[in-house]
């Protein structure tokens, strides 16, 4: 990234590569995001996962019982079959597999998931991650804290407004008044046409 001096402090921009490479760029510039104080074994020995939001240690009991984070699956291996206590979403950035058990059928369901493909997965419902791939399986997986009917999920200018918030107001109605640009480059539209028929010939919706 050519411009991470242009980054706003604390802001930091994630790449993730289709051969399970990843990177991070900030003020500071940009490194592999790898090293060890940075992923912590993910359920079993050789996966490995970074928080985003919470920590190995969120519980019902604590505050922060929310957490998004980068799982890195191995090549051509599964996670332990298991289920969580809550409901949680996994984005697959490659070739995934995820074994579900059907507790309606009795019965377990084998899913093929192809790049950009997110899965919800129930309460408790017995499950497993696998690397279809000779390369590292990158995966995005998200525990939602509010839900969109509570009253903090999305905080508007004028919401922020009627709670007295002045600086946040400041902030949103700065955002509002700046037209986003909508535009797409032709090196871009010309990409986006080759993942679209990248996609189809991977056999994805």
């Amino acid at each position: 990234m050519k411009d991470e001096a242009e980054l706003p402090t604390g802001v930091e921009v994630y790449r993730f590569g289709a051969a399970g490479d990843r990177t991070v760029t900030d003020r500071a510039g940009t490194r592999p995001l790898g090293a060890d104080e940075d992923l912590l074994r993910f359920i079993d020995d050789g996966q490995l996962a970074h928080y985003f939001v919470g920590d190995a240690r969120t519980s019902p009991e604590r505050p922060s019982n929310a957490t998004y984070k980068l799982g890195v699956v191995a090549p051509h291996s599964a996670f332990t079959p298991h289920a969580h206590g809550g409901e949680h979403f996994v984005l697959s950035l490659g070739h995934a597999s995820c074994g579900l058990f059907d507790e309606r059928r009795d019965t377990a369901v084998d899913l093929r998931l192809t790049p950009g493909t997110m899965v919800r997965i129930p309460a408790m419902m017995p499950h497993s991650f696998g690397n279809r791939a000779t390369t590292p399986l990158l995966i995005l997986a998200a525990n939602t804290g509010f839900g969109i009917d509570h009253e903090d999920y999305a905080i508007t200018a004028a919401e922020a407004d009627r709670r007295g918030a002045v600086e946040l107001t400041k902030a949103l109605l700065a955002l509002e008044e700046r037209a986003p640009d909508l535009t797409t480059t032709w090196r871009e539209r010309v990409a986006s046409r080759l993942r679209r028929l990248a996609s189809r010939v991977d056999g994805s919706p």
